[in-house]
């Protein structure tokens, strides 16, 4: 990429992020910068995404996974974000919010071995990168059970699945939150017959629109659970049942 792309590229980035609110330095320009060359030289190798075009990198990827912090504040919290695949919305919390701690957890070690890649490239610190699959890595590591403050995870997965594995990393008065698209009305009337039982309550809905530098709107929806009560040590159950009898 040449300076006069970095510098439009990082004019995008920062001004779409002043649209919803947040502020971005240099520093962490640079870092998104490289972030988004390295996704675009490895996913000719591996399939990270289906977008590829740079400015849609920018707002479909970085400011997107970056809207949650509109509604939270994440610093200095321990955070994992299930479903990472390409780091997504993890590795962007983590440049914008430095002092977290990071775990990103993915089932595909390609995807693992490309964040670890990242992490190392970005120098960044406290990022911890599990290949595994979720409901199998919490009841094999009984530590990671309600370890976290925040669970995050935009994983292509209906909200049920999702809650019951994500929900038992989650701490007592910590939150999962679910990036989810416009069509979440459904799901969530159905979450609320189940999202008790695993410990959650206050379920919030907060609609996203984004912008690009053509004016051009995306929408999506976040899906807030706040974590009253302990999570059954039953919860999660294997993938095959958690597919076959939702909650």
């Amino acid at each position: 990429m040449d300076n006069n792309n970095n510098i439009s590229y990082g004019d995008e980035l920062k001004n779409g992020l002043k649209k919803i609110n947040l502020d971005i330095n240099n520093k962490q320009i640079d870092r998104f910068l490289a972030y988004m060359d390295l996704l675009i030289e490895y996913n000719k190798k591996i399939n990270l995404t289906a977008i590829v075009n740079k400015s849609d990198i920018i707002l479909k990827h970085f400011i997107d996974s970056l809207s949650i912090l509109r509604y939270i504040k994440i610093n200095d919290l321990r955070v994992i974000d299930i479903g990472s695949g390409a780091g997504f919305p993890g590795i962007p919390l983590k440049i914008l919010c430095p002092d977290i701690k990071l775990t990103l957890l993915d089932a595909l070690n390609k995807r693992i071995k490309f964040l670890e890649l990242v992490k190392n490239k970005l120098e960044l610190n406290d990022i911890n990168c599990v290949h595994a699959r979720a409901e199998e890595y919490i009841n094999n590591n009984n530590n990671q059970r309600e370890a976290y403050d925040i669970c995050v995870s935009r994983a292509v997965a209906s909200f049920s699945v999702l809650s019951e594995i994500c929900m038992p990393y989650v701490k007592i008065n910590g939150f999962f939150v679910a990036y989810k698209g416009l069509n979440v009305n459904q799901e969530i009337l159905e979450a609320k017959n189940y999202i008790n039982k695993l410990g959650g309550r206050d379920l919030d809905i907060k609609k996203i629109v984004l912008h690009d530098i053509n004016n051009n709107i995306i929408n999506h929806n976040l899906v807030f659970v706040r974590k009253f009560s302990h999570t059954p040590l039953k919860y999660p159950r294997v993938f095959a049942k958690i597919l076959k009898r939702p909650l």
